[in-house]
């Protein structure tokens, strides 16, 4: 069935009218009702009940109109999106994450973004949950992933990915065959974001006595500058296994056995909904596509989908 052809039948219900139909279309009404009666053939259903004046569809009409315009809604987003990948002008896109993305599946992403739409610039920043989100608000960013979503009428945020979370140390300080207690991790140094950065409030909760930190911590806003201090020997963490993959099969650091497992971490994408529609919704679903990729590539017990 032709798209014309549906176009012609949601006019018509509009306009609940032969004449103005085929006036709309610049046609003539003998084709409005041939096209009519060509998608009565095709489907094998009559559509619309005509007597005299009086104009209303049937209930096989009312399914085709709802499925008609799905199919036009879809092929009008489609063409857009395809004007959008003509545009011959660099399209900017500014995204922003935190450590644990970029370390992981982001350049794969930015890889395939350049693949699929070569006039598109990216503009990549790395920053804090909270000045991500509060970047996102005055209109710094496109799209961000982070630990907290953006919360405002023209965003949409949905869970990108899941990471575990553990406990690891040096080997320098910490015995890996050693089952350890909160209260024995409450005696050792511990490193970690900032004071009311999202990992920092799991912190707290965790040890049930924030006061309990107050002599015992470092803190960084640097996910690279925490895993160097914990090889270093300068304390624990915890961080996202998915991470440090390399450091721990070479031995520079050691997973933590502990009787009380920290809560894992979601990844949270927020995104403008208002601008390049068309482009953000590509992004969005290659974002999709390169997170689910790498969590296929590692054990699924440190990275998962939702």
């Amino acid at each position: 069935m032709r798209i014309r052809d549906m176009l012609t039948f949601t006019a018509l219900v509009r306009n609940r009218h032969f004449g103005r139909t085929a006036q709309e279309l610049s046609t003539t009404q003998p084709t409005i009702s041939s096209r009519l009666a060509a998608i009565e053939e095709e489907l094998g259903h009559r559509l619309v009940h005509r007597v005299g004046h009086d104009f209303r569809l049937t209930a096989e009409g009312e399914e085709a109109l709802r499925v008609f315009q799905n199919v036009i809604d879809t092929v009008d987003a489609l063409k857009n999106t395809l004007d959008e990948f003509k545009v011959r002008a660099p399209v900017l896109l500014r995204i922003g994450a935190i450590d644990s993305v970029i370390s992981t599946w982001m350049p794969h992403m930015v890889e395939s973004l350049h693949a699929s739409m070569p006039t598109l610039k990216i503009e990549l920043t790395v920053e804090s949950t909270k000045r991500l989100v509060h970047g996102m608000h005055r209109g710094e960013f496109d799209l961000i992933f982070a630990v907290d979503p953006a919360i405002g009428d023209s965003f949409r945020s949905f869970v990108s990915y899941v990471l575990q979370m553990v406990w690891v140390g040096s080997p320098k300080i910490i015995d890996p065959d050693r089952m350890y207690s909160v209260d024995d991790l409450s005696r050792m140094p511990i490193i970690t974001f900032p004071k009311n950065a999202p990992p920092y409030r799991q912190i707290a909760p965790y040890f049930q006595d924030e006061k309990v930190l107050a002599s015992k911590l470092t803190s960084s806003n640097s996910m690279f500058a925490i895993i160097n201090l914990i090889i270093d020997g300068f304390g624990v963490a915890a961080i996202p296994s998915a991470i440090i993959r390399r450091e721990l099969q070479m031995g520079l650091l050691h997973p933590i056995r502990v009787s009380k497992h920290f809560p894992p971490l979601p990844i949270i994408a927020t995104y403008q909904s208002s601008t390049h529609q068309g482009i953000i919704l590509h992004v969005v679903d290659q974002a999709q596509k390169s997170a689910s990729n790498f969590c296929a590539s590692v054990d699924p017990a440190t990275a998962w989908l939702v």
